[in-house]
């Protein structure tokens, strides 16, 4: 539970593993992801995120290309996914050519506008940063400036009881956060936000 009252879509977000082999992400709903994505804030509007998708029941030859870039711990659940995607951070910005050093800030701000989006549609959405970068890099075919920055398992939730049990214990268990105090400061480093 949230210690300050905040939205319901955001409270609901979390990061499941559980995920439902048997159903298929609606392509309407993938749509939709993307372009809770891509009303993200960014440095000049410069949107300098990109997402690479891999649908199972689409195409499950790159699917699994996709699942092996992946650590094997990441492997065990994320093969129920329904699609994955690769979140990428491009580098420069389209305007000027110039290095944009806010592109993975504001990639970070477009995946996680795809993950509240996700739970607002009932799905699940686990970031990753398990996956072998160079892999997936060739298997995307990604330009040089171009930076892979997380896959992401989308799908619909399952019961928790699918996973191994060292799985199921994290699915289960609490989820908690630094306090406030421990996050947020006044005036300066380590000075808590005061009441």
């Amino acid at each position: 539970m949230t210690t300050v009252a905040i939205d319901a879509a955001l409270a609901r977000r979390w990061s499941p593993r559980a995920l439902d082999p048997a159903r298929p992400l609606a392509r309407a709903h993938l749509q939709a992801l993307l372009e809770a994505a891509r009303w993200a804030p960014s440095c000049f509007g410069d949107q300098p995120w990109r997402f690479v998708c891999w649908d199972r029941s689409r195409d499950p030859a790159g699917f699994a290309a996709a699942l092996a870039t992946l650590s094997e711990g990441n492997r065990v659940w994320a093969q129920h996914a329904a699609v994955l995607l690769l979140a990428v951070a491009c580098a420069d910005f389209r305007h000027n050519g110039q290095p944009n050093r806010w592109a993975q800030y504001d990639t970070g701000a477009a995946s996680e506008n795809l993950c509240i989006q996700a739970a607002a549609l009932g799905l699940a959405a686990h970031q990753m940063g398990g996956f072998d970068a160079a892999a997936v890099t060739k298997l995307a075919g990604l330009p040089e400036r171009a930076t892979p920055m997380a896959m992401i398992a989308i799908g619909h939730p399952a019961p928790a009881d699918v996973l191994p049990e060292a799985l199921r214990t994290r699915e289960t268990g609490a989820r908690t956060r630094l306090a406030l105090s421990g996050i947020a400061f006044e005036g300066g480093w380590a000075q808590p936000l005061g009441d």
